[in-house]
């Protein structure tokens, strides 16, 4: 009976210890939208970041955030224009409409400036790194707000492609969803339709080496070998070309995983993230 009210009492006390860091709603405009967001803000921050999204109607990722903030990361995390409480147009397949255009991925980085721009002003210490962290189609938004706006001072990308949107569309219509596929096919096989396959659709592409081989910052990619939507070995390579030329990008390769690198079983590629951040150079 001692040991069951200890333990109750051990309980009710975790649960009544306080987050270490508050949240606050806020609203910002950006060309001409409201969009709506949470500002995440721990006792001590080590360093900040806009949170992009990735591909699809995404709301503000509230439990990415409170990872980031319980590890001393200050955070806004919005809901994507024309989703959730931001007004604006949603682009995607699922209304019709191509959200992979270089208009719609320039303007969802036009959004993510903004965001960098009222994280900025929140801060109270103007001397913490402010960072853009994402994952996969924001490895394409990413480089394209960080050219944008120089209060950007890092990036880090999980599963993001460093070849132009066609390719990685041939790539993921070869791959077709396949979870086996690298079972059966050889990178070089992988590579050959990448680079030569017919598109299936035309739109105004984007490269991301053209903003990259523009950027100053230092950059984070972490990446799965098991990827089936993103090309790793060639995105790797075109990465590589990048460090050679003097660009502060660093990557890590986790053989056994796949695209979704950062909230895997596996709990070292968000450490690894988590600890890069934390010692940015102020």
């Amino acid at each position: 009976m001692l040991l069951i009210l200890f333990l109750l009492s051990t309980i009710n006390h975790i649960f009544a210890i306080p987050p270490n860091f508050t949240t606050k709603n806020i609203k910002f405009l950006s060309e001409g939208d409201t969009l709506s967001g949470t500002i995440f803000t721990p006792e001590h921050i080590s360093a900040a970041v806009v949170m992009v999204h990735g591909s699809g109607q995404e709301k503000r990722m509230t439990e990415f955030a409170t990872l980031l903030a319980k590890n001393g990361i200050a955070v806004l995390t919005y809901d994507k224009r024309g989703v959730g409480e931001s007004a604006g147009i949603y682009a995607g397949p699922e209304v019709g409409t191509n959200n992979v255009d270089a208009s719609n991925l320039t303007l969802l980085s036009l959004d993510a400036s903004a965001a960098v721009d009222v994280l900025s002003k929140d801060l109270s210490n103007n001397k913490i790194p402010i960072g853009l962290i994402g994952a996969s189609q924001a490895g394409w938004i990413i480089p394209l707000t960080a050219e944008k706006n120089k209060k950007v001072k890092f990036m880090t990308i999980f599963s993001g492609a460093l070849i132009t949107v066609k390719e990685q569309l041939r790539f993921q219509f070869y791959t077709n969803g396949n979870s086996n596929f690298w079972d059966t096919h050889t990178d070089e096989d992988a590579r050959k339709h990448t680079m030569n396959d017919p598109d299936k659709y035309e739109f105004t592409d984007t490269n991301p080496l053209d903003a990259l081989s523009k950027v100053s910052v230092p950059g984070l990619w972490i990446f799965g070998s098991k990827d089936i939507q993103v090309p790793v070995n060639l995105s790797i390579e075109h990465l590589n070309t990048l460090k050679a030329k003097g660009k502060r990008y660093e990557y890590k390769l986790f053989p056994a995983l796949g695209h979704n690198t950062a909230f895997s079983n596996s709990e070292e590629p968000m450490n690894i993230a988590l600890k890069w951040m934390k010692n940015i150079k102020h």
